[in-house]
């Protein structure tokens, strides 16, 4: 795991991610339209990308199984929470839980994104495969694009990292 967690902060940091926490087996990077110079959508599909590849999805037999989800939207709290002694920097609120809900329905070595997120980070033109999930507390599916490295789906340029 110590490899997996140094290999997805490299990559998130790179691309302009405040990593917001390690749990378990996941890493939670949030990226911020101000840090991002508006294109968080686009960093975070980037860096999606880039940690796949890190992590050998482009080959036969990656070193370690990832799964990602990339939403964007208005969430209701970014800022420091905690007590005295401990205080953290997160993101709360409907759009983290979708996002979150994301990486539980992908599949391994695919990235799962929300129309919001597609559109913001400039991929309308591709041709991606799109997918219906059904998503805790959400009473209706939701559509979402399939992005893996085999779609042929290039990062494009970083806007500030």
């Amino acid at each position: 795991m110590d490899r997996f967690y140094a290999t997805a902060f490299d990559v998130l940091v790179a691309h302009d991610a405040f990593v917001d926490k390690f749990v378990g087996d996941e890493v939670i990077g949030i990226f911020v339209p101000a840090v991002t110079e508006g294109l968080h959508a686009r960093e975070a599909v980037n860096a999606g990308l880039e940690l796949l590849a890190a992590t050998g999805h482009g080959s036969d037999e990656p070193w370690i199984r990832i799964v990602i989800g990339v939403n964007t939207g208005v969430v209701a709290y970014v800022g420091a929470v905690g007590t005295k002694e401990h205080v953290g920097f997160t993101a709360l609120g409907d759009e983290v839980n979708i996002t979150a809900g994301l990486a539980t329905a992908a599949g391994t070595g695919e990235l799962l994104a929300t129309e919001a997120a597609v559109r913001a980070a400039g991929l309308l033109d591709r041709s991606l495969e799109c997918r219906t999930v059904a998503l805790k507390g959400k009473s209706e599916p939701m559509t979402v694009a399939v992005v893996t490295l085999a779609a042929g789906v290039v990062p494009a340029a970083s806007g500030s990292g």
